[in-house]
């Protein structure tokens, strides 16, 4: 989970870390809310960021729990109507967001690119 096999820049666990870090940064950031995970975590884990060692158990149950309970809370508060103001931003690949419900859906189309990147080294590291 923690080797970043030769032709990548990166691997398994960043993979994970890092989809839990955008979804608040796109969702909650973007809309001016605090996010629910720790500062710590989105300068390790945002876009730009390479892995680091491996994450100690604290961190990496963390990051375990925040994979489902994020998304339990994004749920919720777009339930109850929390996300009142959004910040147009555009997306590396050239998808403007210009509301929650746009971050939301490119927020799953990113997680599919990282779903496709875990596979790819999963498959890699077997192989190897």
């Amino acid at each position: 989970m923690f080797l970043v096999p030769k032709g990548f820049n990166n691997n398994i666990w960043w993979n994970i870390a890092h989809v839990v870090v955008t979804q608040q940064k796109l969702v909650y950031g973007l809309s001016g809310l605090p996010l629910v995970i720790d500062d710590a975590l989105v300068k390790k884990y945002e876009k730009g960021t390479y892995p680091k060692g491996v994450p100690n158990d604290v961190e990496f149950e963390n990051i375990k729990k925040l994979l489902f309970s994020t998304i339990e809370q994004t749920k919720h508060d777009l339930e109850n109507g929390l996300f009142v103001n959004f910040t147009p931003y555009m997306t590396t690949p050239k998808i403007p967001l210009n509301s929650v419900e746009d971050a939301i859906a490119f927020n799953m189309f990113h997680e599919g690119i990282h779903l496709g990147t875990i596979m790819a080294l999963a498959k890699t590291i077997q192989v190897a």
